[in-house]
């Protein structure tokens, strides 16, 4: 089932429908990675190099350049990790155009998806910028401990990435307590679905389609779980009835 749904949504990556898509998503990722990159330069500019002046007087010209590549290989590690809660904030927005545009090519005879409010959406967006940003402290903390490290980054990131990929392809056709509940009953295939995702981001470059893969692969789990449900058997609770011909039987061997 994942599988099945990785390759499909890989197959749809950079097809021509997506590409209206992909531009958009691709440029605001760069976009918001470029701002934040500045942003953090010029704090550590403005906070680190005058403290380090100040607490080591008389530095080399040198110093200050090399304090500055220090501060640059310390951004690159630090942006490696925003990179996770900046794919979750833009795939909040582009959710619902990723899941029209593979519920319009690859599933033409189903009904299509409901797109959420925008001010409900803008908020589910925050909430997983704020649920993802909460996971990788977590996840830079266990860096410190050795043996976990790698592993938790890719549980903590497969865990958060699953389930709120997967709830949000799932509240385009249910309601979000009905969506949860579908999620809770597989959460060990949308919890593996969620690694995948996370091996995804960790490629560098490849991590910032991550958001297209993502809903993609997400839409086409949920249609396959959905087909899994109307296909399982009903559970019928109540005892059957005694049939009339027992009892006509019972009737016929009574001595006259």
């Amino acid at each position: 089932m994942i599988s099945d749904a990785a390759r499909a949504a890989l197959s749809r990556l950079f097809s021509p429908e997506f590409r209206s898509v992909f531009i958009k998503t691709l440029g605001l990722t760069l976009l918001a990675l470029v701002a934040l990159w500045f942003g953090l330069t010029s704090l550590v500019e403005w906070l680190a190099l005058p403290w380090l002046e100040t607490l080591i007087p008389g530095l080399p010209s040198w110093a200050g350049w090399l304090g500055g590549i220090i501060a640059a290989i310390a951004l690159a590690f630090g942006m490696a990790l925003l990179i996770a809660p900046v794919t979750a904030i833009i795939a909040g927005l582009f959710l619902d155009d990723v899941a029209e545009v593979v519920e319009r090519t690859d599933y033409p005879g189903d009904p299509p998806g409901r797109a959420m409010p925008a001010l409900r959406s803008l908020a589910l967006a925050i909430k997983f910028f704020g649920v993802v940003i909460l996971g990788n402290i977590v996840a830079l903390l266990l860096l410190l401990v050795p043996g976990i490290n790698i592993a938790a980054f890719f549980i903590v990131n497969g865990y958060l990435l699953g389930r709120e990929f997967f709830e949000f392809a799932a509240m385009r056709f249910r309601p979000e307590t009905e969506a949860r509940a579908l999620r809770k009953k597989y959460a060990g295939t949308v919890f593996l679905a969620g690694l995948l995702i996370a091996a995804f981001l960790a490629v560098p470059l490849v991590n910032l389609v991550t958001p297209l893969f993502a809903a993609a692969m997400m839409v086409h789990l949920h249609k396959a779980i959905s087909a899994r449900e109307s296909h399982a058997p009903i559970q019928n609770s109540r005892k059957p009835r005694p049939s009339s011909s027992s009892g006509s039987t019972m009737n016929s061997t009574r001595p006259e």
